[in-house]
């Protein structure tokens, strides 16, 4: 009796033990997570300046101008402009990576014109078959406001395709007409003086280029850029002719500068590590 009540006492204990072991999980604590930081990429942005020199060729559009008192309209039988150089000056914004806006103002030196007229000339217009030389000059200022597309770096060079829009102010000097006879170089009319204009004419630009690092803070910027003039009134009347009017400029820049960032374009990328909670764990 005693060996079946001490083998029952041991099968409870047993049978206890098993059934508390089934029950008890003890806690499970999740590993953190592994982090890896992101890194912010500080772009490129700021305010910067700018300075350039230019090369200008300029191509006249042609000239139209009124002939006599009944105001004949005629053309100039040929306008020639002489090329140039420019110098300018500009502030700007680089608003990230790819864009960056500024305002520029240019002036282009003297360009020499020389054009010619068809008619008759001499003593009481004894000649009819003349030609005529008209000599003058001209000087331009430009305010313009443009816009770049940044097309990616690579190494230390960026190009770049951009627009800008805006005026030009066109000052000419006074045309000198002499109109001789193409048979006799000694039958000449006497020179006359047209007095020159200046106005403001419409203006758009397109460029393109490439911009290449120097330093942190400055930057050589080497391009080209077309302009186009609108037309607008060349010289006043004098002696039966004018007034005259050009019908603008075609002009084509081969262009270098510097760019000078009141950023840091070679500032670290920053970023701000995350912040760990870790899981609350529950007994």
């Amino acid at each position: 009796m005693k060996k079946i009540m001490t083998g029952a006492l041991a099968a409870a204990l047993l049978a206890s033990g098993v059934q508390a072991a089934d029950l008890y999980q003890p806690p499970v604590i999740e590993a953190p997570p592994t982090y890896i930081p992101e890194v912010e990429v500080q772009e490129a942005s700021g305010w910067y300046l700018r300075g350039d020199a230019a090369f200008v060729y300029n191509k006249s559009a042609g000239v139209d101008f009124y002939q006599g008192s009944n105001k004949l309209y005629s053309k100039f039988a040929s306008a020639k402009m002489r090329n140039s150089f420019a110098l300018g000056v500009g502030a700007g914004y680089q608003v990230n990576s790819y864009l960056r806006v500024d305002a520029t103002a240019d002036y282009t030196f003297k360009s020499k014109f020389s054009g010619s007229t068809t008619g008759s000339c001499g003593a009481n217009s004894a000649a009819s078959g003349c030609v005529s030389t008209d000599l003058a000059s001209m000087t331009a200022f430009s305010l313009m406001a443009n816009a770049y597309v940044d097309l990616g770096t690579y190494g230390m060079v960026t190009p770049y395709v951009g627009a800008g829009v805006g005026g030009t102010y066109v000052k000419w000097s006074d045309l000198k007409n002499t109109a001789c006879d193409v048979t006799n170089s000694s039958n000449c009319d006497a020179t006359v003086t047209h007095t020159g204009h200046g106005s403001w004419r419409f203006t758009y630009a397109l460029m393109a280029g490439a911009s290449i690092k120097i330093n942190c803070q400055l930057k050589a910027d080497i391009g080209y850029r077309y302009r186009n003039v609108a037309g607008g009134k060349m010289f006043g009347y004098s002696t039966g002719g004018g007034p005259g009017y050009d019908r603008g400029f075609h002009i084509h820049e081969g262009r270098a500068g510097l760019r000078y960032s009141f950023g840091d374009d070679c500032a670290a990328p920053v970023y701000t590590p995350p912040v760990y909670n870790p899981p609350a764990v529950y007994k």
